[in-house]
């Protein structure tokens, strides 16, 4: 867990060394966003060496509204993603879901320095299945608030602008939840159970929510960051990293969201656009997840 520990902070720091100064921020609201659609598309007709039709699409929501007044900020960012695949075999399957909210309230304490409080919800809009498995489709082991994830708490916050800014929180709340049951996938068994809120009888927990709960809670240590940068014209890098440590239970394994987007802007509606999440929370699943999106976008700012 130390090594992605360190490979987040490498990763935002590298993208840090390219700072710019950037004009005072005006008082009052600041508000912009993107809406973007990546369409991918492959056809086979004859074709000896193999392949299946399929087509996919992804639209994204990336939108901040900022304010600020004398010595306060309030700044927000809504982050909502969508990707659907189709192929023949297959049919239609989920390829990306995400809902994320962040909201933080800044006073100016002495130079780039605020005292804050933060809140980030995140969730998915539909349910996912596990298809590595057969009739994965009649067990759902995600949806809606399932799971939901909602963590605040007071800290400090470093601000250079709107677009660069590192939050530390030495005393964050965090509430994973679940709105009603989920399917877990038991290898033992070699078959799905079922975690219930109402039913302890299996031993499986799910999101680090114990079998007969629907809620778990921690105390720790977060630390948030954020930085956008011209790489180059029309060439756009935008960074997103949070880390916590649970003080209740197992702080070395740190919670590890880390995401890029690089936009490569073609002209004012088209851009190439690449991006990738890595997450690491051992009460979901032992391992790095990665989710990487790279394609076509049509844009509209708004």
């Amino acid at each position: 867990m130390r090594k992605l520990f360190v490979l987040g902070a490498l990763l935002f720091g590298i993208s840090f060394t390219y700072a710019q100064d950037e004009e005072p921020p005006k008082e009052g609201w600041t508000k912009g966003g993107t809406f973007t659609f990546l369409l991918n598309q492959a056809a086979f007709s004859n074709w000896v060496a193999g392949g299946q039709n399929n087509v996919s699409g992804t639209g994204n929501i990336n939108y901040d509204f900022n304010y600020l007044k004398g010595d306060w900020t309030w700044d927000n960012k809504l982050l909502m993603s969508y990707g659907l695949n189709k192929t023949k075999d297959q049919g239609t399957r989920k390829t990306d879901d995400r809902f994320e909210f962040n909201s933080l309230v800044g006073k100016k304490a002495f130079g780039n320095w605020n005292y804050s409080f933060f809140l980030n919800l995140k969730t998915q809009m539909t349910k996912g299945f596990d298809y590595s498995n057969d009739e994965a489709t009649d067990f759902h082991t995600s949806g809606f608030f399932n799971p939901g994830y909602l963590t605040f708490g007071p800290g400090m916050e470093w601000k250079k602008s709107d677009n660069l800014k590192v939050n530390l929180a030495p005393a964050t709340s965090k509430l994973t939840f679940i709105s009603d049951d989920l399917w877990i996938y038991d290898g033992a068994l070699g078959e799905f159970v079922q975690h219930s809120g109402a039913d302890n009888t299996n031993e499986l927990s799910a999101y680090g929510i114990d079998p007969g709960d629907q809620s778990r809670y921690e105390l720790g240590f977060y630390a948030s960051g954020y930085y956008k940068f011209q790489l180059m014209e029309n060439v756009s890098v935008e960074n997103i990293l949070n880390l916590y440590s649970n003080y209740l239970e197992d702080p070395q394994n740190v919670d590890l969201d880390y995401t890029l987007n690089i936009v490569m802007q073609i002209n004012k509606y088209l851009s190439t656009n690449f991006t990738v999440q890595t997450v690491y929370d051992d009460n979901a699943v032992s391992a790095l997840q990665v989710r990487e999106v790279f394609g076509l976008g049509v844009n509209v700012a708004f």
